[in-house]
């Protein structure tokens, strides 16, 4: 018996050596390769690691646009992320407390929500953003992001304040606690983890999002990075060098992102499940 889970044991943990290598390499080898020449890149100085610390490709790569399409990403990441939760925070409370005519089906709606393409929304949103006159605009961007982010946010907020006992809530109203400020006052603290899983789940989504951005943006200084860095792909050449150092640029803040809210996002198991 100790044989066969030691065996086990060690059959797992190779597993997931073999999955953590399989998942960092790519990074590595993007993060090295950005430091090496064009003639390094090109294979005519043949070098598994570059030469020195090369730099030329990140200062081609300043020279493009990448700032303006970086602050966009930003800006971008950040608006809808703050009224994705405000949104959800408010809708998931509503859920979670009150009993409505039609709650199970609107529920179902917002989680089946999810489960439509972007690629079958893309025509119905192009379509209604026209009509509010926000095509070509980062707001016309926000809004269709913050439709398609908001669905999930709805469902793990209400999820987490399900975990939250109405005990507590019903005390603070007792003591004289209006509802508005018994949310954000006794009820949204334990449910931390869930408005940090949500809005990791939002930047990341806003973050490497294409389909929209390039179909609802069309002036260059209002590009987003995934839309910006596809252009710098040419036709004919490419310069790899330059492409190699931006992926670096771009990967660095949802690296930052997620290592400093990573702690949130595995508790989510234990509160973004229940009901």
């Amino acid at each position: 018996m100790r044989r066969t889970r030691t065996r086990a044991s060690f059959g797992a943990h190779l597993v997931a050596v073999v999955l953590i290598l399989g998942t960092v390499l790519p990074f590595l080898w993007m993060l090295v390769s950005s430091f090496k020449t064009p003639s390094e890149l090109n294979g005519v100085d043949k070098r598994l690691l570059p030469s020195g610390l090369f730099l030329g490709n990140y200062t081609k790569l300043l020279d493009t646009n990448f700032l303006t399409y970086f602050g966009n990403s930003v800006i971008v990441a950040a608006a809808t992320t703050i009224v994705a939760l405000l949104l959800a925070i408010l809708a998931g409370y509503g859920f979670a407390r009150f009993t409505f005519i039609g709650n199970r089906g609107m529920l179902l709606v917002v989680v089946a929500a999810q489960m439509f393409p972007a690629v079958m929304l893309a025509i119905p949103l192009f379509i209604t953003v026209k009509n509010l006159g926000l095509l070509d605009s980062l707001v016309g961007l926000v809004v269709v992001y913050v439709s398609f982010a908001l669905p999930f946010c709805i469902w793990l907020m209400r999820n987490y304040f399900l975990a939250v006992p109405v005990e507590t809530e019903e005390a603070a109203l007792i003591d004289g606690c209006t509802r508005f400020r018994a949310l954000w006052r006794v009820v949204l603290p334990p449910a931390l983890p869930g408005v940090m899983a949500a809005a990791v789940f939002t930047i990341i989504q806003v973050w490497e999002e294409f389909l929209y951005a390039n179909t609802f943006i069309d002036t260059d200084s209002k590009r987003t990075l995934s839309v910006g860095l596809n252009s710098l792909i040419g036709e004919f050449t490419t310069d790899w060098g330059r492409l190699l150092a931006a992926g670096v640029l771009v990967m660095i803040p949802v690296l930052l992102i997620f290592g400093y809210l990573q702690r949130y996002v595995t508790q989510i198991a234990g509160g973004g499940v229940k009901g």
